[in-house]
């Protein structure tokens, strides 16, 4: 089972969803970093669960502790190790579910791949393991915010069939690069848009009363982002990214620019055209169906993606199964679980976007350095 992740910003997460405590190890990161343990902090509190009633009502601090690679607020350029407890587990809350498998989970894949599995809220697959990544994206995000000013906002788009203006199926520079953050934590929802968001947190309450759950879009925008960041072939900037998105729990769809709806149109109203920049040797684009990469690299514009959730798949309702035995039963989860994760999965799409981009800025570091030589 593979738990790393990343090149030359590695990362490597650890821990289950009921076990003693979860965490990370990012490796790679450049010493004499500025890092304060507040910034990593305030991230995993936009992640915790508890922090509206849209949310699992699973009570964690979620407390970071930094066991390494920091002195004096700086890094060091040696691992830095995270780590989290786990709180307020209620282990005996899933006891019922020890020996049958829950719909559209891991359970029975997992026990078919290991020959073992953790019953006790999901184990390694819970989404309780996105601590570790959210730590070690505050660290990438402080990263590309020191050495190119790199700015990475997501916010929820669309939940079941509401959805906002910003962050429609065609990607549009001007909505991108006016978001603020402030406008997206506004609201318990995280939809930028009042009339959408008053809305959307009416249909995720009236899901729980219904003992239900809703998907939706989180869409995700870079700014700032350096021209050359990607490869041209295997490792390209948006394969990276949409392999980023997709390891999150939940995740069962990506798009980067204009994405499937850009099949609806024609390559003369596709193509971005260029027109001078500010700086002679960087043009810029009229418009962004590209999404900011271009042959796997990125071309200055705004990155722009979009990242579908499904459904959360544990509800209260009855939902048919089987035992380890095969014998056919009848389900009815309990224990404490989001009606909706699109709230608590907007930092978990940064940090994963913030992970990628300082991935491939130290590769394309490396890259002009060695050109340097060359020359």
């Amino acid at each position: 089972m593979t738990s790393s992740f990343g090149q030359l910003f590695r990362l490597t997460t650890f821990g289950e969803s009921h076990g003693v405590a979860v965490g990370v190890v990012v490796d790679g990161c450049p010493p004499n970093l500025a890092v304060d343990r507040d910034e990593i902090q305030l991230e995993l509190d936009r992640r915790r669960p508890g922090q509206s009633r849209l949310v699992t009502q699973r009570n964690e601090a979620d407390q970071v502790q930094i066991l390494s690679g920091l002195f004096e607020g700086r890094t060091t350029g040696t691992p830095i190790a995270m780590v989290v407890d786990n709180g307020d587990q209620n282990s005996g809350a899933y006891d019922h579910l020890k020996d049958l498998y829950r719909p559209s989970h891991a359970d029975y894949t997992y026990q078919a791949k290991y020959g073992v599995r953790d019953h006790r809220g999901g184990g390694r697959a819970s989404a309780r393991e996105t601590i570790g990544r959210v730590a070690a994206g505050a660290i990438a995000r402080k990263l590309l915010a020191s050495a190119a000013n790199v700015d990475v906002l997501a916010w929820v788009s669309q939940v079941a069939d509401i959805g906002c203006t910003a962050g429609g199926e065609i990607a549009d520079i001007d909505f991108a690069a006016e978001i603020t953050r402030q406008q997206v934590e506004a609201g318990p929802t995280r939809c930028p848009e009042p009339a959408a968001a008053a809305a959307m947190t009416e249909r995720i309450e009236q899901a729980r009363r219904d003992g239900d759950s809703l998907g939706g879009v989180v869409t995700v925008a870079a700014r700032n982002v350096p021209v050359g960041l990607g490869e041209p072939v295997f490792d390209k900037l948006d394969a990276d990214l949409a392999r980023a998105m997709m390891s999150i729990p939940a995740t069962k769809g990506f798009e980067i620019g204009s994405g499937f709806a850009g099949t609806r149109m024609s390559g003369l109203a596709h193509n971005d055209p260029f027109v001078p920049g500010d700086r002679s040797d960087q043009p810029l684009t009229t418009s962004n169906h590209s999404g900011g990469v271009q042959g796997g690299i990125s071309n200055g514009a705004i990155i722009v993606c979009r990242v579908a959730f499904k459904p959360t798949a544990t509800i209260s309702s009855e939902q048919k199964t089987v035992t380890r035995e095969g014998e056919p039963t009848v389900l009815a989860a309990k224990g404490r679980h989001d009606p909706c994760v699109l709230p608590r999965a907007v930092p978990i799409v940064e940090a994963m976007m913030n992970l990628v981009l300082a991935d491939h800025w130290l590769r394309q570091r490396a890259t002009a350095a060695l050109t340097s030589e060359l020359d």
